[in-house]
């Protein structure tokens, strides 16, 4: 690929990073010290970490076929390319809750990111900075709100030519400089969601995404095999959201001295779910506040759009397109349409084939994210033309930072970044936002065909 004279577009050249690993192999003898082929990313974990983290990151909920089923879903959907296009320079840009972002893809809320490197949610925020794309923080983190933030900040502030895209001039509680949302898994106090919110606001998230599919975690055998859950073992990680939070420890300290899964067994996976009717309380409604007025705070209502100046309120785990159109209906502006990535319920349809249902009911009234088997460029491309809006990445982040920390997350986000900038080359398609989205001829459905297996590929 010739560099010079290559036009200025609205998206970086994301596919010169493809020939930037050409040429340190041809002239330097420099190769990756890992693959970025999803599968053998996957399976190389098993030598960069300990039984806990790799099962942690690769179990699914029983017998895995959620998680199949979301990748036969994106195999059944194929792209049809176009010829003799001016694809010289690609729009990958979009706009997300008012954020401009340069491309449209999430770093996805995953939770204890210390069993993959010590650095833990420090590592992917700060990338997602360097890039310029969303990061989104867990309640189930294994850094403290405010650190997380920092991080982001701090790669934010080298600029370059992909967060230099990022451009957002609405309110933001914490002068943040890089788009970054909060995932909440909300127990039942509520004086601590209220500290949690106020926190995430306080340190520039500006959009909260409610998880709504995982109560508690899914039955997931692998994990049982080996007792997988780390809060209960000595020197507990994914505890610091809580541990850092004034309101829990003020009621909780004690207990969680005694029991080190006092934190995430009452307030994240707590096994008490919530319905539709919490929804407008948690979002939006002032509730009465009694005579004599009493200083608890959880009597007023939380209102999301009071804490945050009006910001977006997003539902995580939409599967169908009744729940989709709920809420909307209770006021939420986006959604996010995932199983868990296959890890909650077993036997479950596959993420995008409920996506062009889902886009159907809502897609003229939300946001719609999609998440849940993202492993490729032409995945993204597949995901946005069945009317999404933007995608959620998660596994692929964590595989690359299970490897060399900062490096490899980079590495494999770049990638990600290069493959669809490629797509889009090859393809014949210019802009994702006026070429893409919810474009039907610009995917074709195959109903028949065997997915491939895990070693019908080639490899080294």
């Amino acid at each position: 690929m010739d560099p010079t004279n290559k036009p200025t577009g609205p998206s970086p050249h994301y596919s010169l990073y493809q020939r930037e690993m050409f040429r340190r192999g041809g002239e330097h003898g420099a190769l990756p010290s890992f693959s970025v082929h999803p599968e053998e990313l996957a399976e190389s974990t098993k030598k960069t970490l300990n039984n806990r983290g790799y099962f942690y990151a690769n179990s699914n909920a029983g017998l895995g076929w959620t998680d199949r089923a979301n990748r036969d879903a994106f195999y059944r959907w194929r792209i049809v390319p176009r010829m003799l296009v001016d694809t010289n320079t690609r729009d990958l840009s979009t706009e997300l809750f008012g954020h401009r972002i340069p491309a449209p893809i999430l770093f996805a809320p995953i939770g204890i990111n210390k069993l993959y490197s010590p650095l833990g949610e420090l590592v992917p925020a700060k990338i997602a900075g360097e890039l310029g794309l969303p990061y989104c923080l867990s309640t189930a983190a294994s850094q403290p709100i405010e650190a997380v933030a920092a991080a982001n900040d701090q790669g934010a502030a080298v600029k370059n030519e992909s967060n230099k895209v990022h451009a957002y001039s609405g309110p933001n509680g914490g002068d943040a400089q890089s788009p970054r949302f909060f995932q909440l898994y909300m127990g039942h106090d509520d004086d601590i969601t209220i500290s949690l919110l106020e926190r995430a606001w306080k340190s520039g998230f500006d959009v909260c995404m409610l998880t709504v599919d995982t109560w508690q975690l899914g039955w997931r055998p692998t994990d049982i095999n080996i007792a997988n859950y780390v809060f209960y073992y000595p020197g507990a990680v994914g505890n610091e959201v809580g541990t850092s939070d004034p309101v829990f420890m003020g009621k909780h300290k004690e207990e969680l001295a005694k029991d080190s899964g006092k934190w995430i067994d009452s307030s994240v996976w707590h096994g008490k779910a919530h319905t539709w009717e919490k929804m407008p309380w948690l979002i939006k409604e002032v509730r009465p506040v009694p005579f004599p007025v009493c200083s608890c705070a959880a009597l007023t209502g939380v209102q999301w759009k009071r804490i945050s100046g009006g910001r977006p309120f997003v539902i995580k785990g939409i599967q169908s397109a009744e729940d989709a159109l709920k809420a909307y209906e209770v006021g939420c502006e986006g959604i996010v349409v995932t199983n868990h990535a296959g890890r909650q319920v077993d036997g479950a349809v596959g993420s995008l084939e409920v996506l062009p249902e889902i886009v159907e009911a809502v897609g003229d009234k939300m946001t719609i994210i999609f998440d849940s088997g993202i492993r490729t460029g032409a995945d993204v491309f597949k995901a946005i033309a069945l009317g999404a809006h933007a995608v959620q990445v998660g596994r692929l982040y964590v595989w690359g930072m299970s490897h060399e920390g900062e490096a490899g997350c980079r590495h494999v986000m770049k990638s990600l970044l290069a493959d669809l900038d490629i797509t889009m080359t090859v393809g014949g398609y210019q802009s994702l936002t006026k070429d893409v989205h919810r474009n039907k001829k610009a995917l074709r459905y195959n109903p028949s065909g065997v997915f491939p297996g895990p070693d019908e590929h080639a490899k080294l």
